[in-house]
């Protein structure tokens, strides 16, 4: 492993470094149930909207490119698992333990995003149907969607540039936590969270960054719900259509919360907990490992996401039908094709291993 172009001690880490036994224990099953859902979820959604979709529409532009944000997370993820394995001791490198916490990161920003921006499409189409944001050429959407993209990224770079996420361990001090490299001279962390007595800067925008993009988006999109709901009660619309147009935004804010909240909940409460100083150690330390554990939960939203797909209208759900349709009908024509063949040759087997083609054989003799 490279060097670390900064030495590092326990005077600049409140409560001192230590390992994460907990999350290190219980997220890897979790982690690697995560990816093995996500993977094909996405896989098949992404084919979907390349190969099935002739129309694009603004929720549709969205919803692909929450896709190609659940790609970068699924990417990510088998780093994480490999460090969580050796107990923490991440072997790839500073660059690569900056990148890997970048995607990550620009993964979550990206995801809220554009769930964000779902929520506000269904809410100009319910609330203001007339409003020229309805009318948008794919050209503003696609560059509404250039904008979301270029807004997670910056958001984010003081990760890719900070090059105190990877922090040196002794040993000693590592109270045998890592049992695979018992061994090793050194223990490396790769955390976004480190417990900084006084952060840097980009380490504070990084925090601020977490915590805005929770309660602001969540905040728009619970604006979003009420205003539907009102408006299409006032309407009086019949139940099965108002929950149609209702369901879309109400799996985002469900996803959106089981998702994202348990994460922000106890960063905030560790950040309480780091005021009263020294004496709170302990529960400082006991929620710095549920954080983590929570961190992890994030992960979950790209198991989810393809659950906003399928509510997002029936365009998504008809054209996965009938892509399911056509798979049975193609191998339904297949085995027939494979029992034609079979039949063939077992007449031919006959043919050739009859009795009488053997009695034939003798005469001919």
């Amino acid at each position: 492993m490279e060097e670390l172009t900064m030495s590092h001690n326990d005077s600049d880490i409140h409560c001192g470094d230590f390992p994460q036994k907990i999350s290190a224990s219980i997220l890897p099953p979790i982690i690697i149930t995560e990816l093995l859902l996500g993977l094909p979820g996405n896989l098949i959604a992404l084919g979907i909207f390349c190969f099935r979709f002739r129309f694009w529409r603004p929720t549709i532009l969205f919803l692909f490119n929450l896709v190609l944000a659940d790609f970068l997370l699924l990417m990510s993820l088998p780093f994480r698992i490999d460090n969580l394995l050796r107990g923490e001791n991440w072997v790839f490198g500073d660059a690569w333990c900056r990148i890997n916490l970048f995607m990550i990161a620009v993964n979550r920003s990206a995801s809220i995003g554009f769930m964000t921006a779902v929520a506000l499409d269904r809410y100009f189409k319910v609330v203001h149907p007339l409003h020229k944001v309805n009318f948008m050429r794919l050209r503003h959407v696609a560059m509404t969607v250039c904008f979301i993209w270029t807004v997670a990224i910056a958001l984010r770079l003081p990760l890719l540039v900070n090059n105190d996420v990877l922090r040196k361990l002794e040993n000693d001090s590592y109270e045998n936590a890592s049992l695979t490299n018992k061994t090793d001279e050194n223990i490396y962390l790769c955390r976004s969270f480190h417990p900084y007595e006084n952060p840097p800067l980009s380490i504070q925008l990084h925090y601020l960054v977490y915590i805005l993009e929770f309660f602001f988006p969540l905040l728009l999109i619970l604006f979003c719900s009420i205003q539907i709901y009102c408006v299409l009660r006032q309407r009086q619309v019949s139940k099965k259509k108002n929950l149609q147009a209702m369901r879309i935004v109400l799996v985002i804010v469900g996803v959106f919360i089981i998702c994202f909240g348990p994460g922000v909940v106890t960063g905030l409460s560790a950040l309480y907990l780091k005021t009263l100083g020294n004496d709170y150690c302990t529960a400082f330390k006991l929620n710095s490992e549920v954080f983590i554990v929570f961190i992890g939960f994030t992960y979950l939203n790209s198991v989810l996401d393809p659950i906003i797909y399928c509510f997002s209208g029936s365009l998504f759900r008809d054209t996965f039908k009938g892509s399911i349709y056509q798979y049975r009908m193609y191998r339904a024509s297949m085995s027939i094709r494979k029992s034609e063949i079979g039949g063939i040759f077992c007449k031919a087997v006959f043919y050739y291993e009859s009795p009488t083609s053997y009695a034939k054989k003798d005469k001919m003799e």
